[in-house]
């Protein structure tokens, strides 16, 4: 473990701009979610960042166009999760109805309640995203995906349905290219919760957190 001492004050999460470049100033591109999401419908946990090479004014409608106040689903992202430039998440409310002869959303035009109009599709899943999870540049998380813990997207994928603790996927649709450990040690790995550890105790133990030595982080977690 690292002596606290030697471990350089961590941002809190709600630091809108957690990275400091060379030259003292704050990486404009790089946030904490936590501190510039303010949606109904999104729920972020502590120190997860998104980057954008562009930043934009409203992080929430950059990275979820589709999910508005009204909207019945939620997207949830864990701790510690990583987005990078270009990752989207497509939420429910852009689904049309595809179980009929067309897909032509005619309820959504016109004005009016749209309520029990035909043409439109009912609520739809919440799309969720475990803790330390990495969403490479330009993926696209579809409605209602669900993403465990640890779970690497590669760059441009198209994810849908459940992704394991601990898998790599990548492709279009994407599929699971391997686990990052085996089975054994993702059970162990998702009974550290390492992420919900006070953020000293995480820092103190960044090097049994980043290496793949699972004894090394149980004795670690235990001290």
């Amino acid at each position: 473990m690292t002596n606290p001492r030697d471990i350089p004050a961590f941002p809190t999460p709600d630091t809108r701009h957690p990275i400091a470049l060379p030259d003292g100033t704050q990486h404009a591109g790089t946030v904490f979610l936590s501190a510039v999401v303010a949606h109904p419908r999104i729920v972020v946990g502590d120190y997860t960042y998104a980057s954008a090479h562009h930043p934009p004014e409203d992080w929430a409608a950059h990275l979820a166009p589709y999910l508005y106040d009204f909207s019945p689903e939620r997207l949830v992202i864990g701790r510690f999760c990583q987005i990078a430039d270009g990752a989207v998440f497509i939420t429910a409310s852009a689904n049309h109805r595809h179980d009929g002869i067309s897909t032509f959303p005619f309820a959504v035009f016109g004005g009016g309640d749209m309520a029990d109009r035909p043409s439109m599709p009912g609520p739809g899943a919440d799309t969720i995203v475990g803790n330390d999870v990495w969403i490479g540049q330009g993926a696209r998380i579809l409605p209602g995906a669900r993403l465990g813990d640890g779970v690497i997207v590669g760059a441009g994928a198209v994810v849908a349905g459940a992704v394991p603790d601990y898998a790599v996927v990548a492709g279009n649709p994407a599929r699971i290219l391997r686990l990052r450990f085996p089975e054994h040690v993702i059970q162990r790995l998702c009974r550290l919760q390492w992420w919900d550890w006070p953020i000293a105790h995480i820092l103190a133990c960044e090097a049994e957190i980043a290496g793949a030595d699972i004894d090394a982080l149980e004795r670690a977690a235990a001290s």
